[in-house]
């Protein structure tokens, strides 16, 4: 836990939680379990531990700032029990002036608890007083790393109460399209195509086509998708993030008008063009397809984190929802 952090996103973490297990291809060389084992050796990362000295230390931050919940496991994990997930949220609501960015990749185990209204009258219940809900000083996303995870987690997060919805795609590892059309009443990935190519939801369509899919879609400012972080991976073993990727993010969030922040490259970052030809394979790949009938192709060399930078095109992004965005 820290009144401050280097997490460019962020301006300070909070811990009431430490460890975890890892649940996809995300986690595979997490950062925080490279820190506690560190420290603690080999397995002890996967101690899932509560602290009740630091439940409520953001009680005692007066300034307003960003809080990271749980940057050292996460929160929904399956060995935190629902009584201590309730005091932790009765906090974030005796503390309006803070704005809490709550991360996860437990999509399933977050989106069963908060959606019961029995949740709500419990914090309520711990903080001895109403409280609005969802909480309107909780940013609630998930993590998600390629499109098969976009699939899952997404509609889950959509399915759950929250005055913000996030996504963390950090580390990136594939491609994502994130403009995906969802319906509100049924499963969002779920869709069929009529025969004069309108797409509606598959469960609206077996009832005789009653619910075109107009509700929206995954990516927009009303009722979908409210801001979205991209980085590449940093650390040890360190997969390379195809440039393309980011970009294509980028395009499609500012094409919905969504907030986007880029974190990093990571340890890998583009090196200009080159032709087919000899590569150090420990420190330069060709990505993408080729540009030219010589077979250019874009270069990721890896630099380090520090050299690679947040630059994406010449220029940092550092967009936020609108409540943050001056």
């Amino acid at each position: 836990m820290s009144d401050n952090t280097a997490i460019e996103w962020t301006e300070a973490t909070w811990n009431p939680v430490t460890g975890c297990t890892k649940v996809s291809p995300g986690c595979d060389h997490c950062y925080a379990e490279r820190i506690v084992e560190r420290f603690h050796g080999k397995g002890s990362f996967a101690v899932v531990t509560r602290s009740e000295d630091k439940l409520y230390a953001p009680l005692k931050w007066k300034r307003p700032r960003r809080i990271f919940v749980n940057s050292m496991s996460d929160l929904f994990h399956d060995q935190v029990p629902l009584s201590f997930i309730e005091r932790v949220f009765s906090v974030m609501a005796r503390t309006p002036q803070h704005t809490y960015q709550l991360l996860t990749k437990r999509h399933a185990r977050m989106a069963s608890i908060l959606r019961r209204p029995t949740f709500r009258d419990s914090v309520a219940s711990i903080v001895g007083a109403d409280i609005e809900w969802p909480l309107p000083n909780l940013w609630l996303g998930v993590s998600v790393e390629n499109q098969q995870w976009a699939d899952i987690r997404i509609p889950a997060l959509l399915d759950t109460p929250a005055a913000v919805r996030w996504l963390s795609m950090e580390p990136l590892l594939g491609p994502v399209d994130l403009d995906q059309p969802r319906c509100d009443d049924h499963d969002r990935r779920e869709v069929v195509t009529d025969a004069d190519g309108r797409e509606w939801c598959g469960y609206c369509a077996a009832d005789g086509f009653t619910g075109e899919m107009s509700h929206g879609h995954w990516l927009n400012l009303d009722g979908g998708i409210d801001w979205v972080v991209v980085g590449g991976e940093s650390g040890p073993g360190s997969r390379p993030m195809h440039p393309g990727w980011a970009r294509s993010l980028r395009d499609q969030c500012t094409t919905a008008g969504v907030p986007f922040f880029f974190k990093q490259w990571g340890e890998w970052a583009p090196n200009g063009w080159r032709a087919i030809g000899w590569l150090d394979p420990k420190r330069e790949r060709l990505v993408g397809d080729p540009v030219d009938e010589l077979g250019h192709r874009e270069v990721i060399e890896r630099v380090g984190k520090k050299r690679a930078g947040r630059e994406l095109d010449g220029r940092t992004w550092d967009e936020y929802p609108a409540e943050v965005a001056s």
